[in-house]
């Protein structure tokens, strides 16, 4: 029964896809605009809906960071209203011609962008991921599949359904949005089958998630894994900013994948930043778990294990290690950083460029928060997740992330001899 309905919508999105590919910007445009005007109309709904969800919640005892993800109220639904809006003013990708060149032969060879075809996200606890992928989704011409967690069920159904209405409404193609509401893992496992009408997989979650989709799909997959991110105050840092960087990074929103989980400090200037540092860390109920030299200057705070330096905590914990040097900064971060976000705080120009050159993530920081690594911070009005691996794309994915190439070639009667 289940494989048979999972079927049944792949070969539906599979079917729209071959429309969405030719719909006209104004018409998705027009479509994002009223989908963000019915999010802000529905509110209450949405709201009542998710409440469901977060009791549901409390009952299993989710984590606090699951439930703050999960959690849904009148400021976030703006922010989704937003996110639709400028996604909609994004200029539209498909059909774009990306470069042309003429061979000595008289052929004009060249690139445009295309849609992928059909894409299937699964995902867990954060809501706004469906409106964020149907968007993007929508906007580059592609039909998307939405599988969110059973812990978030109500509130995606409530989502969908308007989001779903509203498409049909502005003359999209017809179960071009569609979404999963069985909770049963066994539809995860017939969706990454489907690989005769799914052309992409987008597991975005926690590592469990994401190693079961790798290790199933036989569709192409681009993983969003876990943020093991790093803020390193270099000893020419400005250590006011550095302050200032550390303890957004950690705290503005601990339960995100690009918060810091560790924080990596110069040997020549632990002393100086590390008890200021710490306390403030303290007043905002941070558990520190540091390593020996770190313990030595702070006093009352946890030994951090060889296991603290490679968990993501996604809650108020965070690890400080003293390092000897810069080299040593990006060594432990090559050990155990998960390639997502890294940043340096320095006044020095030569190691801010030896950072940002040998440290391998898909968003490396001179002197800012890692927690600007965000589609919608870096101009991409939303994002499908935060690529950790290097092909086809890598870091937050936006419109052109959704898109492939094809070439196509202009000639006058040109045959190969």
């Amino acid at each position: 029964m289940i494989k048979e309905k999972i079927k049944q919508i792949a070969q539906n999105a599979k079917t729209a896809s071959r429309k969405m590919g030719g719909v006209n910007s104004k018409i998705k445009n027009d479509a994002l605009l009223k989908m963000a005007d019915d999010l802000i109309a529905n509110t209450d709904q949405l709201v009542k809906a998710n409440l469901k969800d977060l009791e549901f919640a409390k009952q299993k005892e989710l984590s606090s960071a699951m439930q703050e993800r999960l959690m849904l109220n009148k400021e976030r639904i703006e922010k989704m209203a937003d996110s639709l809006r400028e996604v909609a003013l994004l200029t539209d990708p498909v059909g774009e011609i990306v470069k042309m060149w003429r061979r000595p032969n008289g052929l004009q060879v060249g690139r445009i962008r295309t849609s992928i075809g059909v894409i299937g996200i699964i995902y867990e606890s954060r809501p706004n991921v469906t409106v964020d992928a149907a968007s993007l989704c929508l906007k580059s011409g592609n039909a998307v599949i939405l599988r969110g967690g059973s812990e978030a069920i109500n509130t995606n159904i409530a989502l969908a359904n308007m989001l779903i209405k509203t498409a049909k409404e502005s003359g999209l193609p017809e179960k071009a949005l569609q979404l999963i509401d069985i909770t049963d893992r066994t539809a995860v496992h017939e969706l990454l089958k489907m690989d005769e009408y799914i052309d992409l997989i987008i597991p975005r979650g926690g590592h469990a998630l994401i190693r079961t989709v790798v290790e199933n799909s036989s569709i192409p997959v681009i993983k969003h894994d876990k943020g093991l991110c790093h803020v390193y105050i270099d000893s020419k840092a400005d250590l006011k900013m550095g302050e200032e960087i550390a303890f957004n990074a950690k705290t503005q929103r601990p339960s995100v994948c690009n918060a810091m989980e560790t924080l990596l400090v110069h040997k020549d200037v632990a002393e100086k930043f590390l008890p200021s540092m710490i306390s403030r860390f303290k007043e905002a109920g941070v558990e520190i778990r540091g390593c020996v030299k770190t313990k030595k200057i702070a006093g009352d705070i946890k030994e951090a294990s060889n296991d603290d330096w490679d968990t993501e905590y996604l809650d108020l914990i965070l690890s400080i290690k003293v390092v000897e040097s810069l080299d040593t900064a990006i060594g432990h971060i090559t050990l155990y950083g998960s390639m997502l976000s890294e940043a340096i705080v320095t006044t020095d120009y030569n190691r801010s460029w030896k950072f940002l050159r040998e440290v391998d993530a898909s968003s490396v920081y001179v002197n800012a928060s890692t927690r600007f690594t965000d589609g919608n911070e870096f101009g991409l009005g939303a994002e499908m997740g935060i690529s950790t691996q290097k092909l086809h794309c890598r870091g937050p994915m936006g419109l052109e992330e959704l898109t492939s190439t094809k070439y196509i070639i202009f000639g006058n009667g040109q045959i190969k001899k």
